[in-house]
Order: structure tokens, then C-alpha cells, then sequence
């Protein structure tokens, strides 16, 4: 009758990471929280306390302004590159452009206007350069903007960001890629906005398609389990320590050995693995991110602001979990004279 109480609670864990899917994870804290209850007599409830998803997409989305080149102008300008880049722009291909082709367009504006204004007759053609300083005043106050469009508010990072149904394997499933083509993004976003217009421009919808199929819901599905199931378990310990000794006197009994046991083989030898693992992963996905959020911080919707910020309360929340989750655990077995980790037994 116990156990099925327990299990019954524990179930709950599976829901919490799935959002409603019954599928279960392979992760081990649901079989380590199983455990624990069990052991303890007490059941461990875990409550869906999950990050928001990330805001809609036309709450991410700035619409930046145009300064268009007129068609006498770009006909004085059939000498310079910058022309075909211009008509490409004002054509309906270039105005029906997804945000990352109109980013390339902008930049390539950017990288070829000052050669073809030295070219330009600085007499005859002083109004037609003035009209292309302006442009390229405008195109560089707005790119920061066309970055934000290309990058952080559109359809590759709300991929990203998407949870998967399941964790299984994570984080042992992944690779160095996604974490270097973040990383070069961001490293291309400054430059870009420092006047390093031709910066691998090349590479965009490259990194791009890395960054679409990468595992930045996972990480946040991860964090946000550890967060509330560790969190979950600390009533339970508490409830022991303070009405139910584990004890006989200042020894164990054979109900606080289980418990010694089941914190030795789940928790330290499972539960820490995998949440070194998350950590790992955390370290290599989130610099990049912040990096380029910070770069484009001026012109951030404040709705993504807000997630932002409640996301990295997350991080800071699941990072500190296992450690006061041990914290919790030390606290019970040091009562019975067990040091967490530690195999009494072999002591003579």
C-alpha cells in the first residue's frame, strides 16, 4: 500500500516534464524520486511549475523602416554593384524576403555604398551621394533591428527554444555543433553592428539551420525537472528528520540504510551524473545566447525581456537544486552518524 501511494505521486514527475504526455523520460531522477519515497515512507509530489514558452511570434517581430533608392537614382547609379543590390531590394523578391535574406540584403548595401560614393562625381553627383548617406545612415541605425528579425525573434530560434515531448537521452544525445554556431553568430552579429558589413555573411542561413535543430527547449525541459523534482523531495526528507527518525539512537536503523543506499546508488551515483552532464551542456549553449542577446539588447522587445529574465531565474534556480537537495539529504543521514556517499559497512 505504500508503495503504490508513493509511485502514485511520483507520477506526477512524468507529466511535469511532458506537459500531458504519458511517455516517460529516461532521465534518472523519476526512478531516484521512486526510490526516495519509498524509502522514506512519504510521499513526493511533483507539481508542472514550468517555464512560460517563449512569446508569440508577432510579439518578437520589429517592423524596421525602409529608405527606399528611387529609380532615377538607380539608374545614375548602373556603374556601381550597389545597383543590382538596390533593384534587388525594391523588387517584389526582395520585399517578400524572409528576415534572414533581408539582412544579407542590408548588409550587402552597407559593404558596397562607399565604393560606389568614391566613385560618384562628388559635383555632378552631390545630391544622388547625399541621398545615399542617408540610406546608409538609416540601413546602419536599423540593423540591429534586421539582426534581431534574422536572429533572435525568428522561426530558427523559437525552434530552439521549442521543448521536446521527451528528454531520453539528453544530454548524452548531443554535440559541439549547435554551441559553435551560436557562438560564431554572436561573434558575427558584432561585427557586423561595429561596421563589418562583408563578416561571413556567407555563413547565415547556415548557422541558421544548425541553430533550428538545436537542443535549447531540452536544456530548459532538463533544468526546469531537476528544479521542481530536487525541490519536490525536500518536504519529504524534512518530514523525516524532524517526526520519523531514520535512527536507532545515534546509529542507523535498517529503513535509514535503504535510505543510505538509495542516496549512494541513485542520487550521488545517477542523478549528480546526469545533472554534471546538464550543467556541461548549460555552460556550452547559454554564453553564446547571452552573448547575443546582450549585443542586441537596445532593440529587445520587452516581451521577450520579460521571458529572458524568468529564464534566467530557471538557470539560476536548477543550478543551485542539487546542492541544496544534498544539503536536505546530509542533514538526515548525519543524524544516524552516515556521511552521504560513504559506505559505513566497510568500516571496521
Amino acid at each position: 500500500m505504500k508503495s503504490a501511494r508513493n509511485k502514485i505521486s511520483i507520477l506526477l514527475l512524468a507529466a511535469s516534464l511532458a506537459g500531458g504526455c504519458s511517455e516517460r523520460s529516461s532521465v534518472p531522477l523519476d526512478k531516484y524520486l521512486t526510490r526516495l519515497a519509498n524509502s522514506l515512507d512519504r510521499p513526493i509530489t511533483v507539481n508542472a511549475d514550468r517555464l512560460p514558452p517563449l512569446p508569440r511570434s508577432r510579439d518578437l517581430h520589429i517592423d524596421p523602416q525602409s529608405h527606399s533608392i528611387g529609380l532615377l537614382d538607380l539608374l545614375a547609379l548602373n556603374s556601381c554593384e550597389l545597383s543590382i543590390t538596390i533593384g534587388t531590394i525594391n523588387s517584389s523578391l526582395g520585399k517578400l524576403a524572409n528576415d534572414s535574406q533581408r539582412l544579407l540584403l542590408e548588409l550587402e548595401f552597407l559593404s558596397l555604398a562607399p565604393a560606389c560614393i568614391s566613385a560618384l562625381n562628388q559635383t555632378a553627383d552631390a545630391k544622388l551621394i547625399a541621398t545615399l548617406q542617408a540610406a546608409m545612415s538609416e540601413k546602419h541605425r536599423m540593423l540591429s533591428t534586421r539582426i534581431w528579425n534574422a536572429t533572435l525573434g525568428g522561426p530558427e530560434f523559437r525552434a530552439f527554444w521549442k521543448r521536446p515531448h521527451r528528454l531520453d537521452n539528453y544530454p548524452a544525445n548531443t554535440g559541439g555543433q549547435i554551441a559553435l554556431s551560436l557562438a560564431r553568430l554572436a561573434a558575427l552579429s558584432n561585427q557586423w553592428l561595429n561596421g563589418n558589413y562583408a563578416a561571413g555573411s556567407g555563413e547565415l542561413e547556415r548557422l541558421l539551420g544548425d541553430i533550428r535543430s538545436g537542443d535549447g527547449g531540452a536544456l530548459l525541459a532538463a533544468l526546469d525537472l531537476q528544479r521542481s523534482a530536487l525541490a519536490a523531495a525536500s518536504p519529504a526528507i524534512q518530514q523525516r528528520l524532524e517526526h520519523a527518525s531514520i535512527c536507532i539512537g545515534n546509529t542507523p536503523s535498517p529503513e535509514g540504510r535503504v535510505v543510505d543506499n538509495v542516496v549512494r546508488k541513485f542520487f550521488i551515483g545517477e542523478v549528480q551524473v546526469w545533472s554534471v552532464q546538464v550543467a556541461r551542456r548549460r555552460n556550452q549553449l547559454m554564453p553564446p545566447v547571452l552573448a547575443l542577446e546582450q549585443s542586441l539588447q537596445k532593440n529587445m522587445p520587452d516581451a521577450y525581456r520579460i521571458w529572458a529574465r524568468q529564464r534566467d531565474q530557471l538557470l539560476t534556480s536548477a543550478a543551485d537544486a542539487p546542492r541544496e537537495h544534498a544539503r536536505h539529504l546530509a542533514a538526515l543521514l548525519e543524524s544516524c552518524g552516515l556521511r552521504p556517499g560513504v559506505d559505513t559497512t566497510q568500516n571496521g
